[in-house]
């Protein structure tokens, strides 16, 4: 049974991840070839994560990670953000959505840039991810923080942390 602490931990670990999240513009994306492979490429969600973690991704339904995604349906999003430390890794399930609706809703104007016709583009779609786990480290910065976490560490003999590290599982 979930207490109201345990839960209370959960929605703020989920708020941070979203709050990481936001903060990055591009990921990469990893789907599996129909050879079995890994195939990788970088995407941006444009700052949208849903409430309860999921991703969207705007995309060609014509595009060779539609047919991976069709083939293998499990995916993972990874993002960096190596100047503050913080990286995330999400996996979770990716289909095809063609929800005019949504597209409007998602829709900026520097998507015009890999979507020249915009909402008119032929063939365009949405990839939704629905995210099952997320794994999140965020750890100091600056090499201060750094030097100063390993000073530490070497002077109480205990291990250097590594920053803040949370597991979630959202399905």
């Amino acid at each position: 049974m979930t207490t109201t602490v345990d839960h209370a931990a959960h929605e703020a670990s989920l708020q941070k991840l979203r709050e990481m999240v936001k903060e990055i513009d591009f990921c990469m994306l990893t789907t599996v070839r129909a050879d079995g492979g890994l195939h990788s490429r970088p995407m941006s969600v444009n700052g949208e994560i849903e409430q309860n973690g999921d991703l969207w991704f705007f995309t060609y339904a014509d595009s060779p990670k539609v047919a991976e995604v069709d083939h293998v349906e499990q995916v993972n999003v990874s993002f960096s953000a190596p100047g503050k430390q913080q990286y995330i890794s999400m996996s979770g399930k990716a289909h095809l959505v063609r929800d005019r609706a949504k597209m409007q809703q998602l829709w900026k104007p520097e998507l015009k840039a890999w979507f020249p016709k915009e909402l008119d583009e032929p063939e365009i779609a949405l990839l939704k991810v629905s995210v099952e786990t997320a794994e999140y480290w965020d750890s100091p910065a600056g090499w201060v923080a750094k030097t100063l976490g390993f000073v530490k560490a070497a002077a109480t003999g205990e291990q250097a942390s590594s920053g803040e590290n949370e597991k979630l599982n959202l399905k």
